[in-house]
């Protein structure tokens, strides 16, 4: 098996489970499972893996090379037994014709949200990732009119634009992140997907802990007010997991927080 610690690379992301973490005999603080969560004719999955590869390229034969030579050299150590194909659309747009990430932070503000600071060494530098698989009803969503689709989403498809008079369960006002206390800032990277007939959303929100995330997930299933993210008209996560990114020192991953 290839030393875990041999897997850090320009165009790609490692992710460590709690399973391998534990496996391994570490403890990374605040490292946990995804929260299976309820509400109001919602169901949140979780569904743990282990390891967690997200590969970055825009030659798909290239990517499926990387993947099998990853595959090879992990095995059997690990067994793989997912593979999602994400792409970028248009100008990084969602597959409901909405730009997505309006409201990232950048610079200094996005490392400051997704990477931890003033942990210690092995932890400075690392970041922990929520990973969810959501599938869309493009149909039901189409058949809003345009409307209930910018109300839906919170703002005008036409110019990005948010609106101000938007409802309560317009999923920008659901997921504001400066309305927290505190401030629930998160870096994402999603990505759409499409398998055969079944399409939709793969989002990806790095942190320095889980906390913002979970934050958000909370308000958008109505836990707070009972007002769910209009979001849940039209899609549904399918799959939910939390991994630890580590820091990278020269071409390696530092996994020495976890004892490796």
């Amino acid at each position: 098996m290839r030393n875990l610690r041999d897997l850090a690379g320009k165009d790609q992301v490692i992710g460590l489970g709690l399973s391998l973490v534990q496996a391994a005999g570490g403890e990374i603080p605040g490292l946990r499972s995804f929260p299976a969560l309820t509400g109001p004719a919602i169901e949140i999955p979780t569904s743990p893996f282990a390891l967690w590869i997200w590969l970055l390229g825009d030659d798909r034969g290239d990517l499926l090379h990387r993947g099998l030579e990853f595959e090879e050299d992990l095995a059997p150590d690990f067994v793989l037994e997912d593979v999602i194909e994400g792409f970028q659309y248009r100008e990084s747009r969602d597959l409901t014709g909405y730009v997505d990430g309006t409201e990232n932070p950048e610079g200094e503000a996005a490392a400051a949200a997704a990477i931890v600071h003033a942990a210690g060494p092995g932890l400075d530098g690392s970041s922990f990732v929520a990973v969810q698989q959501w599938a869309h009803d493009l149909d039901r969503f189409r058949a809003f009119g345009q409307r209930r689709r910018d109300e839906t989403i919170g703002r005008r498809q036409s110019d990005n634009e948010e609106m101000a008079d938007a409802p309560s369960s317009a999923h920008v006002k659901r997921a504001a992140q400066e309305d927290f206390t505190p401030e629930a800032f998160m870096v994402r990277r999603s990505m759409p997907w499409v398998e055969g007939l079944q399409a939709g959303l793969l989002f990806v929100a790095f942190g320095k802990s889980f906390d913002a995330f979970e934050a958000v997930l909370r308000r958008m299933i109505g836990s707070e007010d009972g007002v769910r993210d209009a979001l849940f008209d039209f899609s549904r996560p399918v799959s939910g997991s939390y991994y630890w990114c580590p820091p990278v020192t020269g071409d390696r991953l530092d996994l020495s927080a976890m004892g490796g």
